[in-house]
């Protein structure tokens, strides 16, 4: 379970959820045509070894991954890597040289992306994650493709105030990232970070943010008791919160932003990946999830 001060590595609570994301982005860059590729997304599983190499050589059929939910998952994330692969790139192009990635994870774009000169991407996570991130990277020979910052913060803690310290400059304009973070963090903590981007935010900036919409408190609490009773206490349902905050296209929206929110079943259609029944356990999680593209105007 969740506590106030609770910490992790890149193999407990929420850093072994980075390491499921990291799998299923390596299964979707061994198919025969990805629509979105992390060639270093295979590194990270297979520098922990066990199950998560297993499943990347075909070995682990008990594996979530490896089920039928799971095609579904790594559906979810190719999309959703393509869609901030996307932003991103065309947010550089415009000619943001701030690149904000919180709660990092394995998050490789500081590595994968071509960036234009004078770039920088700050990486705010766990210290012991960051830890892991660079020196598996480094040992492989990775080097990143613009000046890599590592912040390594708790994002409950005073997080704006770290990343000023790390060399922020909030007069520039900035693109955030908040991938896959916002579950993990109770409904008064996640206006807290969007007051925080914007209070960062010079004119001409940008943020994605992923969202889901809460589920029901009953199937909520079944799900999670059902993940115990499997012995798999802390894997997902323990983790996050499942509590109603503002819409982020209506949140940034509110202070005047410029906010479009796109479905994911809409972005699965459009890459062309099969969008899941809603009835079914995939459709229940594809249906709940937005996409949110902000744009703070200069």
């Amino acid at each position: 379970m969740r506590s106030d001060n609770d910490t992790w590595d890149i193999t407990t609570s929420v850093g072994s959820t980075a390491l499921f994301v990291a799998a299923a982005r390596a299964l979707e860059a061994a198919t025969s045509k990805p629509v979105a590729v992390d060639a270093f997304a295979a590194v990270f599983c297979r520098a922990v070894g066990g199950e998560w190499a297993a499943l990347l050589d075909g070995s682990a059929p008990d594996h979530k991954l490896a089920t039928p939910w799971g095609e579904r998952f790594v559906d979810f994330q190719a999309a959703r890597t393509r869609f901030l692969d996307d932003y991103v790139t065309a947010a550089a192009t415009a000619g943001v040289r701030q690149i904000v990635l919180l709660a990092a994870g394995l998050d490789s774009r500081a590595y994968r992306l071509s960036w234009p000169a004078r770039t920088v991407v700050f990486e705010l996570d766990q210290p012991r994650v960051l830890e892991f991130k660079r020196r598996v990277l480094a040992d492989y020979g990775a080097a990143p493709q613009a000046t890599r910052v590592e912040v390594p913060v708790d994002l409950r803690d005073d997080w704006p105030a770290a990343l000023r310290d790390a060399g922020f400059d909030p007069t520039q304009p900035s693109a955030w990232i908040a991938e896959g973070l916002l579950i993990y963090l109770p409904a008064a903590a996640q206006d807290e970070l969007f007051a925080g981007i914007a209070a960062l935010s010079a004119p001409g900036s940008e943020a994605a943010v992923e969202e889901s919409t809460p589920m029901d408190g009953e199937a909520f609490r079944a799900a999670r008791e059902q993940e115990r009773a499997r012995g798999e206490d802390g894997t997902f349902f323990t983790l996050v919160y499942n509590e109603q905050h503002r819409p982020a296209a209506q949140w940034f929206g509110d202070h005047g932003w410029h906010a479009v929110a796109t479905p994911l079943p809409a972005l699965l259609a459009e890459l062309g990946r099969p969008v899941p029944a809603a009835d079914s356990e995939a459709g229940s999680m594809t249906s709940t999830i937005n996409l949110v593209r902000a744009i703070k105007p200069r």
